[in-house]
């Protein structure tokens, strides 16, 4: 009898995925960053110049973290920050109305030769004069878009939809569908977002032609990209499901299967389009069309992979973590160190140093998301990963000492850290943990 109670401790699961310790500590800290990410109106930015505030909007601004990084309202980081839960309805309804009424209403070209088509959401919005910039690289209204910026970041029109979705699931008030802006129905406004990023000929998948060169994803906008690519495709299926289950309770059943069938389309291309023979998406299909860990968790996460893809993906990465080649301290590299394009670059093209930023650095924002997809292929891994991840965290709180920033942006283990008190970090890594926990416990 004893060997068998010994054998069953074995064999079974060693207690929670996360412990309850560990999971108050994550929201709390969660929770302090969100709240250090607020400007309240009338506010102005811990140690920015009067162009950068104060807060003229009237409404509760989220930007992309604390201290002085990044003094602007961006769309994405805040919508990302979402599944967390800890962001009050009003402070999204303000929020929403807010990214609404500066959706581009017509086309037009910037001053260097950028085009903004209609329906395109704003990269980021300036706080003082509310005026919206759909470019990376500048808080400049009059100079934004570049030779290198010909179109916009192809994700804020997605994340713009999921900021609607998440307000109706979290308060129920549909109603907002039908909420006249400048003009049109929200729901309008959120087909015209949608509608408004250039794909493929004879495709689902969204695509960056080099004459207009862009971003699919702005956590990897110096990151040179061409032919067809994943992350904003995924974006792009999460979207359709939303604007599906939204054009359904508006009552439009039609458009809605419209959208259904578009997701469906999308998901069945995705793997046939860029998963390699280990079970890793490529990012693209033409420049830096490397395998891509970002994409291939963020697709397991929004469930875009049928089987046998999905097993084959999650497989991938617990490969790749258990061999020491995509995580440092439970933050997540963008491209495996065995698939760095040659020793002076990890992505095939980009605009930062080798190890720096968005080229090699190691990221918390999609810790949850691998921790996701590993879950389904072996617990224990995942768990493993995500103690490094709450461990790194704890030696990091910038509320134990002020010369620590934890959570960065980005680090490497040579001692560089970009970003302190950065959002995402800790908002996306501990929404998916609380799925995880959810399933544990089912």
């Amino acid at each position: 009898m004893l060997f068998l109670l010994s054998l069953i401790l074995l064999l079974s699961p060693s207690g929670d995925f996360i412990s309850p310790k560990d999971m108050a500590f994550l929201r709390e800290l969660t929770s302090t960053v969100i709240d250090s990410s607020r400007i309240l109106p009338g506010d102005n930015f811990p140690g920015r110049n009067s162009f950068f505030g104060p807060n003229n909007s009237g409404i509760t601004l989220i930007r992309p973290g604390g201290r002085d990084c990044y003094p602007s309202f961006w769309i994405r980081d805040y919508a990302m920050s979402l599944e967390s839960g800890l962001i009050n309805s009003e402070e999204q309804f303000g929020m929403l109305v807010y990214t609404a009424e500066r959706q581009a209403d017509s086309t037009w070209t910037t001053a260097s030769g950028s085009l903004v088509p209609l329906g395109s959401i704003p990269d980021h919005i300036r706080i003082n004069d509310g005026l919206p910039v759909f470019f990376p690289g500048t808080y400049s209204f009059e100079g934004q878009g570049s030779p290198m910026w010909r179109l916009p970041p192809y994700g804020d029109q997605y994340f713009f939809i999921h900021m609607v979705w998440n307000y109706i699931k979290s308060t129920g008030k549909d109603e907002i569908l039908d909420l006249d802006i400048n003009g049109k129905k929200l729901i309008e406004r959120m087909g015209l977002a949608f509608w408004s990023v250039p794909t493929e000929k004879g495709s689902l998948l969204l695509r960056i032609d080099t004459s207009f060169q862009t971003c699919d994803f702005g956590f990897r906008d110096v990151v040179t990209m061409s032919g067809k690519v994943a992350f904003g495709s995924i974006l792009k299926y999460r979207a359709a499901k939303e604007m599906a289950e939204l054009l359904s309770l508006h009552g439009d059943r039609q458009q809605a299967e419209g959208y259904s069938e578009m997701a469906d389309g999308i998901s069945s291309e995705l793997p046939l389009t860029f998963m390699d023979d280990r079970g890793f998406l490529r990012a693209s299909t033409g420049i830096s069309r490397q395998p891509d860990v970002w994409a291939t968790a963020f697709a397991v996460y929004t469930d875009a992979l049928s089987e046998p893809y999905r097993t084959d993906a999650c497989n991938a990465l617990a490969r790749a973590y258990s061999e020491g080649v995509m995580a440092f301290q439970g933050q997540i590299r963008h491209v495996l160190t065995t698939d760095d394009f040659s020793p002076e670059t990890a992505w095939e093209k980009a605009a930062a140093p080798v190890n720096r930023y968005q080229n090699g650095a190691y990221w918390g924002t999609p810790a949850g998301w691998v921790c996701y997809a590993i879950y389904q292929a072996d617990r224990e891994l995942a768990k493993k990963l995500a103690v490094e991840f709450i461990g790194h965290l704890r030696t990091t709180d910038f509320r134990e000492d002020p010369r620590k920033g934890g959570p960065y942006e980005c680090i490497f283990p040579d001692g560089y850290t970009q970003n302190p008190v950065y959002m995402t970090t800790v908002t996306c890594p501990y929404a998916a943990f609380k799925r995880i926990i959810a399933i544990d416990n089912d």
